[in-house]
């Protein structure tokens, strides 16, 4: 867990094994809409184990022939883990390959195989539905049943996850420097992924300031308000009754930035959140990237769960996308 970010509702409640194997941490894609059944784009719905998606993609490559700037995927899923999701593959009039062939036991299954007229784009999955079990769980159970209710009812910080910066931190080390070194040429991949890791630290650090001065689930004037579920938003010019309801009904969370072009002074100011970050601030504007917004809140959806034995308890919850499962059971475990 992320012990360096501070928690929203208190201390946490429970020491626990997570991921001690692969099928304690399922993650199922879900797409939002269904394929066409026709069009040049192969879709395939695989589930993987221990295999990473950049990986999985290689071998779609290597079985098809088809290039990997031409193979689509909507989101990144752990490699600790058994997942599934949807690939897709353009071969505009090529012949098909034996998608089975992808196929290996306790590593890849073929799940699916249709056609659309569109391509998969990053981010276009409605959302993710997660099934953790936690093992060798110590804690009190009324302590960790009552968090897991406020969980339920109040959300977590939307934080990003620490795979987000690489193992110890590495990718976000590695894109500070290429940063200071005026951003040298690098592949496609891997100036997306410094980018990433930069926009969310960022993020990161405001959210944490918001949860240590306890406005992260609460819409302060001149915040941007996002609406659960959708990319809808607007600023906040005025408090009033009914957008306190709002976010306190978990319908309305204060968005903070990713940051780029147009990104707002007031993170910017002395003492604030982002201060000793200028550089960085900096660096993303002129390289290009436009301001975007994320919802400083995660809610999870039909967020349930059963203690399984005296020691294991199982998790059951969706999660929209970009959300980290990470980011709500960092305010229930203890960091391992």
């Amino acid at each position: 867990m992320s012990g360096a970010l501070p928690r929203a509702h208190g201390p946490a409640v429970a020491h626990a094994r997570f991921k001690s194997r692969p099928e304690d941490f399922r993650v199922y894609e879900e797409l939002g809409f269904e394929p066409g059944g026709e069009g040049e784009h192969v879709f395939l719905h695989l589930e993987k184990c221990q295999l990473n998606t950049p990986d999985l993609a290689q071998r779609i490559s290597s079985l098809s022939g088809i290039h990997p700037k031409d193979i689509s995927y909507s989101g990144m899923k752990d490699r600790q883990a058994v997942t599934r999701q949807w690939f897709s593959v353009r071969m505009a009039g090529k012949t098909e390959p034996d998608w089975q062939s992808l196929a290996e036991e306790g590593v890849v299954e073929v799940l699916a195989v249709t056609r659309h007229q569109r391509k998969l784009k990053r981010g276009v999955h409605r959302g993710n539905r997660f099934r953790i079990v936690l093992r060798e769980l110590q804690g009190d159970r009324d302590e960790i049943v009552a968090r897991l209710d406020t969980l339920r009812a109040q959300g977590a910080p939307n934080y990003f996850g620490e795979q987000r910066f690489g193992r110890e931190g590495s990718t976000l080390a590695q894109a500070r420097g290429w940063s200071q070194r005026g951003a040298r040429r690098i592949s496609r991949n891997k100036r997306s992924l410094y980018f990433s890791a930069l926009r969310s630290h960022l993020f990161n650090l405001a959210l944490a300031s918001r949860v240590a001065r306890d406005s992260w689930n609460r819409i302060e004037v001149g915040d941007t308000c996002m609406l659960q579920g959708t990319r809808s938003l607007f600023t906040c010019e005025a408090m009033d009754a009914s957008i306190e309801q709002r976010a306190a009904t978990g319908d309305l969370h204060p968005g903070l930035p990713m940051w780029g072009r147009g990104g707002p002074a007031c993170y910017l100011g002395e003492g604030a959140a982002l201060a000793e970050e200028q550089a960085v601030c900096k660096f993303l504007e002129e390289a290009g990237l436009e301001l975007a917004w994320r919802p400083a809140r995660l809610i999870a959806d039909d967020f349930c769960w059963q203690f399984c034995d005296d020691d294991v308890l199982q998790l059951d919850f969706r999660l929209g996308v970009g959300s980290y499962a990470t980011a709500l059971l960092a305010e229930l475990l203890y960091e391992s």
